[in-house]
């Protein structure tokens, strides 16, 4: 396994705060070649989980991140090494097991399925709105989303952050995983402009929110799999929502509904 590299001060510092929480530091260390009240803030942290934290040059940390995406690579001072680990994120979780303990569970859960999702950026703005909005897992598919390696720097950079806590399953089939869902008592809701309006409806006890691609929507198959179809009123001149910011309203709306209930 070859070292993992984190950049950007939100993913940097949620990293470093799950280790001072889980106490798991082991193969991590900080570089960093400017202090400012950001980067302090990380040394602390840092500190606490024991974390060792090297003063470098800018070239050392240029070096650094050079094998990196391009959006990933402005590093702001600051880089997290994270050594013999993979890219991969470490809060993957698996489908079938995760499924199994909700079925048993009577207690309110949040799924938000993402189908066809292949910008980084976006999924990584979806995860943000899962972290503030009390998501429980994030499903994605193994081919056609944006899970790959090489996109996991911008993912936890536009997460700001919440990558790095927000449960997610990668699973071969998107119909076969809404079907699961179903029979562990959960019901689908389909994001779709044609669909009933959000401020009319009622989230389910387990609800599963299915997001599609902004040019596609969500596949035929999946689409069928969906028990309702759910839409957001909008005032504007363009035709629809970017897709990260409807899944944050539908799953605020989720939230509110919890909240009052």
């Amino acid at each position: 396994m070859s070292n993992h590299i984190i950049t950007g001060f939100h993913a940097v510092e949620e990293r470093v705060r799950r280790a001072a929480e889980q106490g798991k530091a082991d193969g991590l260390s900080l570089s960093y070649s400017k202090i400012g009240p950001r980067v302090k803030k990380i040394l602390e942290l840092a500190k606490k989980a024991n974390i060792p934290a090297h003063s470098v040059d800018g070239k050392a940390l240029d070096s650094l991140v050079q094998s990196l995406p391009e959006t990933a690579r402005d590093h702001r001072g600051i880089v997290l090494v994270v050594a013999g680990e993979s890219s991969e994120a470490q809060n993957k979780v698996d489908f079938d097991q995760w499924i199994a303990a909700a079925q048993k569970s009577d207690e309110r859960k949040t799924v938000l399925i993402l189908d066809s999702i292949t910008d980084p950026h976006n999924v990584g703005a979806i995860l943000r709105s899962c972290d503030q909005f009390g998501a429980d897992l994030v499903v994605m598919p193994q081919r056609r989303g944006a899970n790959d390696f090489e996109d996991n720097e911008i993912i936890a950079r536009a997460s700001a952050g919440s990558a790095a806590w927000v449960p997610v399953a990668v699973v071969t089939n998107l119909v076969r995983a809404a079907q699961q869902l179903k029979d562990a008592g959960f019901w689908l809701y389909g994001a779709d402009a044609g669909g009933e309006s959000v401020q009319k409806l009622q989230f389910a006890q387990k609800t599963a929110i299915v997001m599609g691609s902004e040019g596609n929507g969500i596949a035929r198959l999946l689409s069928e799999q969906c028990d309702t179809v759910v839409s957001i009123p909008t005032c504007g001149k363009i035709d629809s929502l970017n897709v990260s910011v409807a899944a944050g309203v539908l799953l605020y709306e989720r939230y509110r509904q919890s909240l009052s209930n």
